[in-house]
């Protein structure tokens, strides 16, 4: 059944019901003794950046006495830096000539 298609009285009815129900589950939680905020949605767990977890895994290892694995640098010769210049270079002019 779609949202759209419901009238007033069963959008009202609906309301009705759901009241009823979050009123019966703040009282189960009042007899069990659960707090009243335990209804609340979970908070979520933010995921680390991959700087963040390298981070955390160095100082992990310097912890425990190991080193720290080190990811190698990509260095590119200066010839390599050149060609792939020239190639952007002119993939951006031939981009801005298809554009007028």
């Amino acid at each position: 059944m779609d949202l759209f298609d419901l009238t007033i009285s069963q959008l009202k009815r609906a309301t009705a019901i759901k009241e009823r129900i979050e009123a019966l589950n703040k009282e189960l939680r009042s007899l069990l003794g659960a707090s009243t905020n335990s209804g609340a949605a979970p908070k979520k767990r933010r995921a680390m950046s991959t700087s963040g977890n390298r981070r955390t895994a160095a100082k992990s290892a310097t912890r425990s006495g190991k080193t720290a694995v080190k990811r190698k640098k990509k260095v590119f010769s200066a010839a390599t830096r050149a060609k792939l210049s020239a190639k952007l270079k002119a993939h951006w002019a031939a981009k801005r000539a298809g554009k007028k």
